[in-house]
């Protein structure tokens, strides 16, 4: 299998913001908070520096882990805003192993370049995909954490989340009703402007009946939650559901032509 390889300068990049990632997701118990915090917001910077320079620093490239990259930085940027509103919020170890594999994973399968002669809406449909996929991801990591504090509450132990359980459930809302904004756009302009995004007409491939199927997973819980209050366990295996069908319509295809296939779209 041949793939191709990251920049040298993307590669030094990479590795540094993983090995920054590596010391509050390896090391949290034996280092101070504030040092924590430090290796984790050093990870974040390098690891925007990494995404800008695949984007404009080189021949562009884009690819499944690429988009898993920026969706776990989206998802880092979401929680270091909240880690200020709520000190106790407790997710840096775990988003930092995240954060860590998104980017060796994108070091690996950099992706394809992105070609010359591609629209320049383009880029814009990309972006409003991956945004849809970064509030997505921190719906679902609310929903973890949601998950874990009832877990905790039931044998009686303090939930230790940094926010009541309402305010957790508020804010998952908002972002999955976000994402789906987001993701609707996406595919409209898809339906609407394929030809000109892509060269071709709209085709009901392994990506788009996925992304239906996502969204049409999360118009369910919605509107499940706005006509029948669905919350706790229902509302977040729907949320999980949802998540996992939208990675593979773009992930998980990319993946397949990339790794398995390599093909490029």
């Amino acid at each position: 299998m041949i793939l191709p390889s990251a920049s040298p300068i993307s590669l030094l990049l990479g590795l540094a913001a993983a090995a920054a990632y590596a010391v509050p997701a390896l090391a949290a118990a034996r280092l101070q908070a504030s040092g924590a915090r430090v290796a984790l917001w050093t990870a974040w910077v390098l690891h925007a520096a990494t995404l800008a320079w695949s984007m404009v620093g080189s021949t562009p490239h884009f690819g499944f882990a690429p988009a898993l990259s920026i969706t776990a930085w989206l998802v880092l940027t979401v929680y270091g805003v909240e880690r200020q509103l709520f000190p106790q919020l407790q997710a840096r170890r775990t988003l930092a192993a995240l954060g860590a594999l998104a980017v060796l994973l994108a070091l690996v399968f950099p992706g394809q370049p992105l070609h010359g002669a591609a629209s320049p809406w383009l880029p814009l449909h990309l972006a409003l995909g991956i945004a849809s996929y970064g509030l997505f991801a921190a719906a679902v990591v609310h929903g973890a954490i949601m998950a874990r504090a009832e877990r905790r509450m039931r044998l009686a132990v303090d939930p230790d989340s940094g926010m009541p359980l309402l305010t957790l459930e508020r804010l998952t809302f908002r972002f999955v009703t976000a994402g789906f904004a987001l993701l609707t756009a996406t595919l409209v302009a898809g339906l609407l402007f394929s030809e000109a995004l892509y060269g071709r007409a709209w085709r009901w491939d392994h990506k788009a009946v996925f992304s239906v199927l996502s969204w049409l997973t999360f118009a369910a819980l919605l509107l499940g939650r706005w006509r029948f209050g669905w919350r706790g366990r229902t509302a977040r295996r729907m949320l999980y559901v949802g998540a996992l069908l939208l990675l593979l319509a773009y992930a998980g295809s990319r993946f397949v032509l990339e790794v398995l296939l390599e093909r490029s779209l």
